[in-house]
């Protein structure tokens, strides 16, 4: 099996959504222990920014592309390359302002690329990353599951659903800024839903 897990924080030490997805590696490497991990760090490997010369290389034919824009390219490529060669994924997914994180948005926007991980077709769009489980780590300082407040799950569902990433689990680990006791809870709750997502 081969695992890739993508650190979405901001932080490069001590993001309670790091430390969820390396439980969760762990009880995965733990069931088979032969698995081949690639970690991602994207505090310290972050995805390239889509802007304006990113456009432009994306969207420039690759014979026509300058040395500049097929470097662009290639960090893109590399990513989804990550992605392609992973049986599972285990994503970090910290709260920033009830969103996820621009590092974890980058990463997105690098590995959605039309005619590569999804494409339109006469009956609609398709996507083409099929066949891999994806666990989301989910760490909250409040709580929102299930909530209207919960604008991350939704979202990711439909982004990552879009390129074809649609076995998706969810673990949520919350309340970790509400006190000791409710870091207890949330870390409990959050060791429940792995159970449930590895069962």
């Amino acid at each position: 099996m081969k695992i890739l897990q993508i650190n979405g924080s901001a932080r490069t030490e001590g993001a309670n959504s790091t430390r969820l997805a390396n439980d969760i590696v762990a009880r995965l490497t733990a069931s088979e222990p032969a698995s081949e991990l690639v970690v991602r760090d994207l505090a310290r490997q972050p995805a390239p920014v889509v802007d304006e010369a990113a456009l432009g290389a994306l969207f420039t034919p690759a014979e026509q592309r300058t040395p500049e824009q097929a470097a662009r390219v290639a960090e893109s490529d590399a990513l989804i390359d990550e992605v392609k060669a992973a049986d599972v994924l285990v994503i970090g997914v910290p709260m920033y302002n009830f969103g996820i994180s621009s590092q974890l948005k980058s990463w997105i926007d690098a590995i959605a690329r039309a005619g590569v991980t999804f494409r339109y077709t006469e009956n609609g769009p398709e996507g083409l990353l099929q066949g891999k489980k994806v666990i989301l780590a989910c760490a909250r300082g409040g709580r929102y599951r299930g909530t209207p407040t919960d604008t991350q799950t939704p979202y990711l569902e439909t982004v990552l659903g879009f390129i074809g990433l649609n076995d998706l689990s969810f673990v949520y680990a919350e309340g970790l800024n509400m006190g000791e006791e409710a870091v207890k809870q949330g870390f409990a709750e959050a060791a429940a839903d792995i159970d449930a997502a590895l069962a």
